[in-house]
């Protein structure tokens, strides 16, 4: 970015636990969706990383808030707050006049125009001019490199952290979708019960997060190379308020976990029923992409597999997926337009 470019252009993923930001094909911010605020001024004290090692240890003066529940703007004014914070990330820079913003942001395919409204005048208020919208599937798609153009069918499976978004694409368009709010924070809190009613400790959000990367699994049974070690859990006893340390399994996370898991693999079924049989038979040839945090869960792939009877390709950088298709659709804006809100 030159002195005198005037227009800067940034491709953004708000999601509901990261939010990352695009700048010229690369990534420029990746943070956790999260802000800490005074609480009697609404002043920013910290922004995405910062925020979120002070989340669960605030005293009454700081609050922290995640701004967006089920990948839907739910605090209005922290969603502006975190906006302008994490672009201010990237242009801290010294400028003798700040540019004026060009803005992809992409949102979940089950959005209403309330919602939709509520993203484009959060990002309007922390100072973008041109605000343009993309669907979270067909970001995703353009991501992994798929051509969302071309008259076959592929289908997407974005798990994030609020929603679930399940889409069929063709002809650069979504024929069918389903947005499930069953996604990697239900995860974390079926984690946070369990550890309370099966081993009567009590945990943490931060603290479920770190359990589910190290050892959250989909299956009871993983090969031996991807089998992880037991992870001990610090936390005092729910009744004695005494330390405790549990060590828990993977296998013991994958009982944990069924029964949400079960309810993506029906809503993956209930996608695929309202698909119509010409682009059902390209899936079955193509397989089913999985992309966003979720799919980074031990044997989750595998699973689905078993389930739905049809292969399914982990992308090769999940987390990154829906960010990088939204860069390319801001890259290309003038073809994609079509693809825009």
């Amino acid at each position: 970015m030159g002195l005198f470019s005037f227009t800067q252009e940034l491709a953004m993923d708000l999601g509901t636990a990261n939010t990352i930001i695009i700048q010229n094909g690369k990534v420029v911010v990746d943070e956790p969706s999260i802000v800490a605020l005074e609480r009697r001024t609404d002043k920013v004290i910290a922004v995405g990383d910062k925020a979120q090692q002070m989340h669960g240890k605030t005293h009454e003066n700081i609050r922290t808030i995640r701004p967006l529940r089920d990948g839907v703007i739910a605090d209005f004014a922290a969603a502006e707050q975190m906006i302008r914070g994490m672009i201010k990330m990237i242009s801290s820079k010294n400028r003798f006049f700040s540019p004026s913003l060009r803005i992809v942001i992409c949102v979940p395919s089950g959005s209403t125009e309330v919602e939709l409204r509520a993203v484009r005048d959060s990002a309007e208020h922390a100072g973008g001019r041109d605000v343009y919208m993309i669907f979270e599937p067909m970001a995703a798609a353009l991501g992994i490199g798929l051509d969302v153009e071309a008259p076959e069918g592929n289908m997407i499976v974005d798990i994030g952290g609020g929603t679930t978004e399940i889409a069929v694409i063709s002809l650069g368009g979504i024929v069918s979708n389903k947005s499930i709010k069953i996604a990697g924070d239900d995860l974390t809190e079926d984690i946070q019960e369990y550890m309370g009613r099966q081993h009567n400790i009590k945990v943490g959000e931060r603290t479920a997060e770190q359990i589910k990367i190290a050892v959250g699994a989909a299956l009871t049974e993983l090969p031996e190379n991807e089998v992880p070690q037991d992870f001990v859990v610090h936390g005092p006893n729910r009744m004695t308020s005494l330390p405790m340390d549990i060590p828990v399994s993977y296998q013991e996370m994958a009982h944990c976990l069924e029964k949400s898991i079960s309810k993506m693999d029906s809503a993956i079924l209930s996608a695929l029923e309202q698909t119509p049989p010409e682009l059902y038979a390209d899936i079955v040839r193509n397989g089913i992409y999985l992309t966003g945090g979720g799919a980074l869960l031990r044997g989750l792939a595998k699973r689905f597999s078993d389930r739905v009877g049809i292969p399914f390709h982990v992308a090769e950088d999940p987390l990154h997926a829906v960010a990088k298709g939204t860069g390319i659709a801001l890259k290309n804006i003038a073809k994609f337009n079509f693809l825009m809100r």
